[in-house]
């Protein structure tokens, strides 16, 4: 298409389509200048007025990486709020916030660099198998439908609902069947069957393309059947663009593609690594190897219509989150910097660290403190510590409230508040006598911050004492911590145990040994005050575990074995620690009459059921129902239980409502050995209740499950 010099080029004419206003600018790039496009550093392009604009942006919890931002509880904290429409606010205030940084930052210095775009690489959706990984406090917990429900939930956050204007762009990774060992993930090659890769690691990605139009999806470091994911045809082509229908664009992991040649050995050299890339899909490479693609042509390994092909996609991410339009067009352009950080996304920090916090034991009722506590005694060394407040990939808050700091601001006046680091992470006391431990046992209550810390966890070279690239080599809690909870007891104290972290703890004798116990994950800016409300009962805590506490690091199956016999809530027979979905309350819900419309059904209808709940206790709490399906006979090996439908209720004292779910075929379904999805007739169990199916959950004190049994077909 020409224009004379009176017309507006097409890419910059909002009234086309954005195809055409892309293709229109392509045509205007010489090779190089598209070249330069190619990688997430986007070179600028003066004579077009295109500003250099970088890609990587994180947001998995807040604008992280870039200064001043609200710091929201880490994702897998988010998950156990088991609560999308909290999540999707969550995420709305994250894309907010990001606007109003991104517009700031181009009307002060005309272009981005990292960290400052509006293409974010959250959430991730990886599938938390093994409690050892590292990175796996990224992520949504154990169970694909969980995860799916609330990335899709945090996708539409981010994405917004405007008709023409994407918000900010959010990615699903790491995609796929990726979860650890972080050492390895350069070379790692993950061989599942189809039924497995089906039913357990793809449903969340999926879910996140085909509901929630998710506009970025990221490779994976791992090959899966030999094959890099970045360059996985099968992942790339057949699946996420054929059988999904996905539109946007999918970037490298960083420095993956790097990985082609020299961890996996899959490719030659960088330029064969560059073309099989491009040729299989993968639209942009994170920081290498696509600025040889210029030498892939020449070698006749590409064509510059493979590099036009991905570079459409790429630019319609840009032209969807209005870089090329007036500002007066696009909805989030006014937005003020005084969001950032507002007193609105304070509160709904807090809400989200308070949904979060799973209360696992109260003996006694030792929770909430009651008035007659008049000596508390702090120990710990994530009581006043930042990081745990944190995690990984997080902004910084402009006041982050520690777990002493919320208690002395909740405590009633006329309580005394004495504080003692008592013990160090992971390693041993240096001085001979602890005069930490004399005080203890003059209290009313000592409660012991303890656990993990992104020291212990988190991604490759990230945790600075793990030596395992990030993941732990065990669950067990820090054999230090142990010891001193032990001194603690043993000297006559009453210790509610607060753990901080992004995975399970393995307690040992510890978890008989305390009064109670409650996991607050890494909660954000917010955690201390949301901690000290729990404490002191101003809130009943509802959070529910995302995943499965096993009892110890010899339950657990080889980390670099993905297949998912015994693991997760799912597959396992082992008794755990705590169950999945677990959780307890300052009151009790009593769940009963059940009932079905009809105890039988024809293959592909859905069945409606109804059961009541009630409050029995005399304080306001919330509760998490839970629904669970089992397929009793099947052709094929499947879950022993699956969540299919989930629902947060409040409930006034002594209140009884009745709730009314439908359980749909597509819940009925499970994946065949070819990985095809399908309904077979048959017997199904129906568990309705608080909790996982588990006997250890009723020894802990949450009533057994409803059942009620129907058949199909």
């Amino acid at each position: 298409m020409t224009t004379t010099l009176t017309e507006k080029p097409v890419y910059l004419d909002p009234s086309h389509s954005i195809e055409d206003r892309v293709q229109d600018l392509i045509s205007r790039m010489t090779l190089e200048e598209k070249i330069g496009q190619m990688r997430s550093s986007a070179e600028a392009v003066e004579h077009l007025n295109i500003p250099s604009y970088d890609f990587w942006n994180e947001g998995l919890h807040g604008v992280g990486r870039n200064g001043r931002a609200t710091v929201f509880p880490q994702a897998i904290g988010m998950a156990a709020t088991w609560d999308p429409d909290l999540i999707k606010k969550v995420a709305t205030a994250i894309s907010t916030e990001a606007r109003a940084k991104y517009h700031e930052t181009m009307r002060k210095r005309g272009n981005t660099i990292i960290y400052q775009g509006l293409t974010f690489w959250s959430p991730n959706v990886n599938i938390f198998r093994d409690p050892r990984w590292g990175r796996g406090q990224e992520s949504w917990g154990e169970d694909p439908f969980l995860t799916g429900e609330m990335g899709s939930a945090f996708v539409r956050g981010m994405q917004g609902d405007d008709p023409h204007y994407l918000r900010t762009a959010a990615c699903a990774k790491h995609y796929a069947v990726h979860s650890g060992p972080e050492d390895e993930r350069h070379s790692f090659d993950v061989s599942v069957t189809k039924r497995e890769l089906f039913d357990t690691y793809l449903p969340a990605f999926r879910k996140l393309v085909v509901d929630a139009n998710v506009e970025m999806v990221m490779g994976a470091y791992n090959r899966l059947y030999g094959v890099p994911c970045c360059a996985s045809d099968l992942l790339l082509q057949k699946i996420l663009r054929e059988k999904w229908g996905f539109k946007g664009h999918v970037v490298s992991d960083c420095f993956a593609l790097t990985d082609l040649h020299k961890g996996h050995q899959y490719t030659k050299d960088v330029v064969e690594s560059a073309s099989t890339a491009l040729k299989a899909g993968c639209d942009m490479s994170c920081k290498c190897t696509y600025d040889h693609l210029g030498e892939a042509i020449e070698r006749g390994l590409i064509t510059e219509e493979d590099i036009d092909r991905s570079l459409a996609r790429t630019l319609a991410t840009r032209f969807k989150l209005g870089m090329f339009d007036p500002p007066e067009m696009v909805p989030y352009s006014n937005i003020p910097m005084s969001v950032v950080g507002c007193e609105k996304h304070r509160k709904l920090a807090y809400e989200a660290a308070l949904r979060s916090m799973v209360l696992l034991k109260n003996r006694n009722n030792i929770l909430p403190l009651k008035e007659s506590v008049r000596d508390l005694y702090i120990v710990g060394p994530n009581a006043t510590n930042l990081d745990c407040l944190l995690g990984s990939y997080f902004g910084i808050g402009e006041s982050m409230v520690t777990a002493l700091e919320g208690i002395a601001r909740q405590a009633p006046e006329g309580t005394k508040v004495e504080y003692k680091h008592g013990c160090l992470l992971a390693q041993d006391n240096a001085n001979p006598f602890d005069w930490s431990l004399e005080a203890a046992p003059e209290a009313d209550v000592t409660i012991a911050c303890m656990g993990l810390q992104p020291l212990l966890e988190g991604e490759e070279g990230d945790a600075l004492l793990s030596t395992k690239g990030g993941d732990r080599e065990t669950i067990e809690i820090p054999s230090q911590q142990a010891e001193y909870i032990k001194k603690l007891v043993i000297r006559g104290a009453r210790v509610v145990l607060v753990l901080f972290g992004g995975s399970p703890v393995a307690l040992g004798e510890i978890e008989d040994m305390v009064e109670a116990i409650i996991h607050i994950w890494y909660p954000g800016c917010e955690g201390g005050i949301a901690l000290a409300d729990v404490l002191f009962g101003k809130v009943s805590p509802s959070g529910k575990l995302p995943m499965t506490f096993p009892k110890s690091t010899a339950q657990l199956m080889p980390f670099d074995d993905y297949s998912m016999d015994n693991r997760t809530y799912r597959y396992s027979t082992d008794t755990p620690l705590f169950p999945f979905g677990f959780g307890l309350s300052y009151s009790r819900f009593d769940y009963s009459s059940i009932s079905l419309k009809t105890n039988k059904l024809r293959l592909g209808d859905p069945l409606d059921m109804k059961f009541n709940i009630t409050n029995a206790g005399d304080v306001e709490a919330e509760e998490v129902v839970q629904i669970y399906l089992t397929d009793v006979k099947t052709s094929v090996k499947a879950p022993l239980h699956k969540l299919v439908a989930f629902k947060r209720i409040s409930l006034k004292p002594k209140e009884t409502i009745s709730v009314s779910m439908q359980i749909t075929s597509d819940m009925m379904m499970l994946v065949n050995e070819e990985g095809e999805t399908v309904l077979e007739g048959g017997d199904f169990i129906l568990r309705v209740g608080g909790c996982s199916p588990s006997k250890r959950a009723v020894e802990l004190g949450v009533q057994d499950l409803l059942e009620a049994e129907f058949s199909v077909g």
